[in-house]
């Protein structure tokens, strides 16, 4: 958006009274005076709607003591307090310059029968609604308890020396062993054979 347009747009109403060309509207405006400030109320028949935006105004007509006074209105002024819908009537034109020759009645528009009078407005800026603030939750930092290291035990890797010399040992000890059974059957074997041989010596002597 451009510097000038978003200045512009800052200064724009949020909402504005619909504004029809014929129609009787009593304008309340804000005037200064000195340190007081009171509303006038100025009551005519809009003749002209011009401009958009920040500059649109709207021009409004009346007749006092035979004397046609009129008055141009910034839509958007914070002078202008409010519009004040008084009457409809009809027009068929965008600019209403003839009432300017007219006297008496003649210078008033026809009033549209059966319409209603009622004060409308047209939203150009959407109030925004301030969201409340969500309070932020402070989190409650817990502290974990701390791990105990736990030490790792070196194992020695036996070397190979002491592998041979564990090796050589159980081969001993196996040898051994098979020794040992060797012995035992031979004395078994000849245990038997000294008792086969007693048994005949028995026989023979029993013959």
């Amino acid at each position: 958006m451009d510097i000038i347009k978003s200045i512009e747009h800052e200064q724009l109403k949020n909402k504005i009274p619909e504004l029809k060309v014929g129609n009787t509207v009593k304008v309340h405006v804000r005037i200064k005076e000195g340190n007081k400030e009171r509303i006038q109320v100025f009551e005519g028949i809009i003749i002209k709607v011009q401009g958009g935006g920040v500059n649109q105004t709207f021009t409004v007509r009346k007749t006092s003591y035979g004397v046609g006074v009129e008055k141009t209105f910034l839509v958007h002024s914070p002078l202008v307090e409010k519009v004040e819908l008084v009457r409809v009537g009809k027009a068929r034109r965008a600019r209403l310059f003839y009432l300017r020759d007219r006297v008496g009645k003649a210078a008033k528009t026809k009033e549209q029968v059966g319409a209603r009078i009622e004060d409308k407005e047209i939203t150009i800026k959407e109030d925004l609604v301030e969201e409340p603030i969500a309070e932020e939750v402070k989190e409650e930092v817990v502290e974990s308890p701390a791990v105990e290291e736990v030490k790792e035990e070196v194992v020695e890797t036996p070397t190979v020396e002491e592998v041979k010399e564990k090796v050589d040992e159980t081969i001993v000890e196996n040898a051994e062993k098979v020794e040992e059974k060797t012995v035992t059957a031979e004395t078994e074997t000849e245990s038997k054979t000294e008792t086969e041989k007693t048994t005949e010596k028995k026989e023979d002597k029993a013959e």
